[in-house]
């Protein structure tokens, strides 16, 4: 699928069976969603530029991601996909520069791309878009949206955190903590995600800042300085909530061991208080034919009784010791 995007912002979905024979001069961004072999050699005739396959932008060597080739700027970069999900992905996006124009091509939809096409046709801009400020304003947008991915992943991790280390008093339901281990694993691998496809963005942007054509726009370089900065400090922060994260893991499996430490002191003060009661009873069980006790009236409350003190005495010696 191939959207045309208009420089007052208008879009024009067309397909390769139209085939215009060139691009009107106020189309400034071609957006290529999950595009057949058919509509890639339609595009590289329109522009004579080469457009990268599924396979080629999947290829991380730096060489492959960010060069410049016939004029036209080529850049790759990683992007959080199905954030919102159980399962959330990275799919690799191409931008490319040329003649004024901005051209990407994905096989995925993030809802970075959809706020910005969003934005983009409901609020025209005043002045005719270029293509490099609508790839600063995309970027921007991009880095808005990781913004909002991580702020959420903290609110999420903070409700977390409370339901891990929720009061003493209050009873976990079994298997509790290890339940909990499974939406760790799941943040740590969305926080991961989010700051590889930071470092993505952050090598794209200052491969983007170098570029020549860049340097003529002050606005344009202005704006992607800011994203830069942003996206900085974004990685930053990401850091710091995987360091949470770990904490949380760390933390889970401490509990985890304490509580299976507990289970085990339980039955080892068990074993330790019927054992001496269990020597008594194995001594008057024992079937020998003098024991003056047999004959005895009050022999078998006494042996019970036996019993009894030789089961609370250790407890209480324990106690008094401090080792229970």
């Amino acid at each position: 699928m191939i959207n045309a995007y208009h420089a007052h912002g208008a879009v024009t979905p067309f397909a390769v069976s139209e085939k215009p024979a060139a691009l009107g001069e106020d189309i400034v961004w071609l957006d290529l969603l999950d595009p057949t072999t058919e509509e890639d050699r339609y595009v590289e005739q329109l522009l004579g530029i080469e457009i990268p396959t599924r396979a080629e932008l999947k290829d991380f060597e730096p060489s492959s991601r960010l060069y410049i080739e016939k004029n036209a700027v080529y850049m790759t970069a990683s992007l959080v996909w199905k954030a919102d999900s159980e399962a959330p992905e990275i799919t690799d996006i191409a931008f490319i520069l040329t003649g004024g124009k901005l051209v990407t091509v994905r096989y995925a939809d993030p809802k970075s791309f959809k706020l910005f096409t969003a934005a983009l046709c409901r609020q025209p801009a005043e002045a005719p878009w270029v293509g490099k400020m609508l790839l600063a304003r995309l970027l921007e947008t991009i880095a808005d949206r990781t913004a909002e991915i991580l702020e959420t992943a903290v609110v999420h991790i903070d409700e977390l955190s409370k339901e891990i280390f929720r009061p003493r008093a209050t009873r976990r339901p079994p298997q509790f903590l290890e339940d909990k281990l499974a939406d760790i694993a799941a943040h740590h691998r969305l926080i991961s995600k989010v700051r590889d496809s930071l470092g993505s963005l952050s090598r794209m942007l200052t491969f983007l800042l170098n570029v020549p054509q860049i340097h003529h726009h002050p606005e344009i370089e202005d704006l992607c300085k800011t994203v830069a900065h942003d996206i900085a400090t974004l990685s930053e922060h990401a850091g710091f909530v995987s360091s949470n994260i770990g904490f949380l893991l760390d933390a889970s499996l401490g509990l985890i061991s304490v509580e299976q430490n507990a289970i085990i002191k339980i039955f080892s003060i068990a074993s330790v208080v019927f054992l001496p009661p269990t020597l008594v009873a194995s001594i008057y069980g024992m079937n020998f034919e003098h024991m003056p006790e047999l004959s005895w009236t009050i022999g078998y409350p006494l042996a019970l009784l036996g019993m009894v003190l030789s089961a609370v005495i250790p407890f209480f010696f324990f106690r008094w010791k401090g080792w229970l």
